[in-house]
């Protein structure tokens, strides 16, 4: 096997067991206190569903089900072969409970056709299924066939299994009691592979691992990750011009990389993938997790979160901590994203203090809506420390508006100029200093931004050093008015926290950087310009007209100390991360030709404004 093919099943199977790798669990053994079963459990329509059953060995009590459908293998297979970590965290691990795992329909040893994020079917007639109903179907099993069960289920998973997740939620078992999506994908067309209708680029090459149908069970990975010639992301994506030219290495039997070149708009093909438009009237209690670094999977779990509230009376609380993606299933003494430190022993605490409680409520416990959990439980990036609020985003907030002022300054009242910069497909502006090949990027969300800062094509707008401290807590919103030459575009939008110069140094801290006037990243977002007004109907720009372009980016909960500024910055292109817009409009950027890339003078003006969620103090 080549050793890229390798390095990429290590990756899936770290992947598979983001979950499973990192505690310290290496004095418990897993096979001293549990069996394990391996059943077929055959769903309404015939499919049968490989499911791997961890029991503990004391049959003294009855235990809850906790149970994660995913496609990412429930492996290891076989008589004798134990996983090193069974469930959602050690302590669940060690106190005892019955921990099920489940390929589902398509993938691995399951039967049946895999339908990446399959479409969810309301009112289903006899034998319709989708993965509520294989859920459902699983759940009636396993409560009438696992010896000592008590009658309580719940469900976890992170990513695409925390997609499985949330799926349990509708059409509910009766006996599903506790679901925690973590991570967990609400719509391709606004996580993991598009932002806001603008291709990430940088996921291409997991498009192997859900193009590729199998024929029949199988345990060993029936897909092939394209081998690329260099370890320079940047240089390989730009020498390779449009995506139709990416063609070399998916073909059309890899069936991801065909719907994606088919489907470039928000038509119905995206929306019935949707989730999040079918969270209502949600039964069981839910506790949602996520990363407020996750570079994968942001959108998901605010919306996941958000539309319950919304349109359910269940308990229904959130937590989102100073992860990346899924690093509250590990153990790292020291938190950081990147080159920023945040604290010690965060997510050992979260699983301990919250999500172990959470699950032995609803699962052992009485089960009511007085869990001794927080509504909110959300981590502030800026002051290193844990807040708890009854509602999230917090009832005592304010909005304020600031400026992109033609002086370069974020202040409070607009003017009537404008600032321009040339943006040119040939030298896009990087998302990271970093020369790798990464599988998915990750530490790019708190990396510093002083190149970019001291790019001509990258505007900067900046406050003075603060007087107070600025806290926010929820969305942002970019009200950009803009130009360009061209009749396409993306606008990127980046808010920074500007460090003092007498910043410290992390032990995280790359070495030829110093968190001196360090530029951290705190959230960014793009839009793709021709979606603009919707994102089913794309529409082209008038060349040299003034335009609303408005960009929404995700929750965030930061303070910016004294000391420190609030720095904006607003590009065109952001590479590899997403694609490059040729500037021309076209009616799918997939079958775009070198010729239709051209540089064009993009304007920013004054009367464009951000606006920030303010926590009162």
């Amino acid at each position: 096997m080549r050793s890229f093919e390798i390095k990429m099943l290590i990756i899936i199977s770290l992947i598979t067991t983001l979950f499973a790798s990192a505690q310290n669990t290496t004095t418990y053994d897993v096979k001293e206190h549990y069996t394990k079963q391996e059943v077929d459990i055959e769903m309404r329509d015939g499919t049968k569903l490989h499911t791997t059953i961890y029991a503990p060995k004391d049959t003294s009590k009855k235990y809850p089900i906790l149970m994660q459908r995913t496609p990412y293998s429930s492996r290891p297979y076989g008589e004798g072969q134990f996983r090193r970590r069974i469930g959602p965290n050690e302590f669940l691990m060690k106190e005892g409970n019955i921990i099920v795992y489940q390929d589902v329909r398509g993938r691995w040893m399951s039967e049946g056709d895999y339908d990446n994020m399959r479409a969810y079917i309301p009112k289903k007639k006899k034998k319709q299924f989708d993965e509520s109903s294989d859920t459902y179907d699983t759940i009636d099993w396993l409560v009438k066939n696992v010896k000592n069960n008590n009658g309580r289920v719940g469900t976890w998973g992170i990513s695409y299994p925390g997609f499985y997740a949330t799926y349990s939620l509708l059409d509910s078992h009766p006996a599903l009691k506790a679901v925690s999506p973590q991570a967990c994908i609400g719509d391709f067309f606004f996580d993991d592979f598009h932002h806001n209708g603008a291709y990430l680029l940088s996921y291409w090459r997991a498009t192997a691992l859900f193009g590729y149908e199998k024929t029949k069970p199988t345990t060993k990975a029936w897909y092939k990750f394209p081998e690329l010639p260099s370890k320079d992301q940047y240089q390989f994506f730009l020498d390779n011009g449009p995506l139709s030219n990416l063609d070399t290495y998916y073909k059309e039997d890899n069936v991801f990389w065909t719907q994606l070149k088919e489907h470039p708009n928000y038509d119905e093909f995206w929306k019935k993938r949707g989730i999040i438009q079918h969270l209502e009237d949600i039964k069981p209690a839910v506790m949602v997790v996520g990363g407020l670094f996750d570079a994968e999977d942001l959108y998901g779990p605010f919306q996941t979160y958000k539309n319950i509230e919304k349109r359910s009376d269940n308990y229904n609380t959130v937590v989102f901590g100073p992860w990346s993606h899924g690093d509250w299933a590990r153990n790292k003494k020291r938190q950081a994203i990147g080159n920023v430190y945040f604290g010690d022993d965060i997510s050992l605490a979260f699983q301990r203090d919250i999500e172990t409680k959470f699950f032995n409520h609803f699962l052992k416990g009485s089960g009511d809506k007085n869990s001794g959990l927080p509504e909110a439980k959300i981590y502030d990036t800026g002051v290193r420390a844990w807040s708890a609020f009854n509602a999230w985003p917090p009832k005592n907030t304010t909005k304020k508006k600031y400026f992109l002022n033609a002086t370069g300054n974020l202040g409070v009242t607009s003017d009537a100029s404008a600032n321009e910069f040339i943006s040119d497909p040939k030298k896009p502006v990087p998302y990271s200093e970093d020369v790798k090949m990464v599988f998915t990027p990750r530490k790019y969300m708190t990396d510093d931004q002083r190149f970019a800062a001291r790019r001509p094509d990258v505007l900067v707008y900046e406050t003075e050093a603060l007087d107070g401290d600025v806290i926010l807590a929820g969305e942002i919103l970019a009200k950009l008015k803009v130009a360009t030459t061209g009749t396409d575009a993306d606008w990127i939008v980046k808010v920074i926290d500007v460090y003092p110069n007498d910043a410290k140094d992390y032990d995280e801290t790359q070495k030829y950087l110093k968190m001196s006037n360090y530029h951290m990243m705190v959230r960014s977002e793009v839009m793709r310009g021709r979606f603009r007004n919707d994102f089913s109907k794309p529409e082209a720009f008038t060349p040299n007209k003034k335009t609303t372009v408005n960009v929404k980016l995700q929750d965030v909960h930061h303070t910016f100390k004294k000391g420190h500024k609030i720095q904006i910055q607003i590009q065109s292109t952001w590479f590899p991360l997403i694609d490059l817009n040729p500037q021309t409009y076209v009616p799918n950027i997939f079958k775009a030709k070198e010729t239709d890339f051209k540089k064009q003078t993009h304007k920013v003006f004054g009367d464009s404004e951000i606006e920030f969620t303010i926590l009162n103090k």
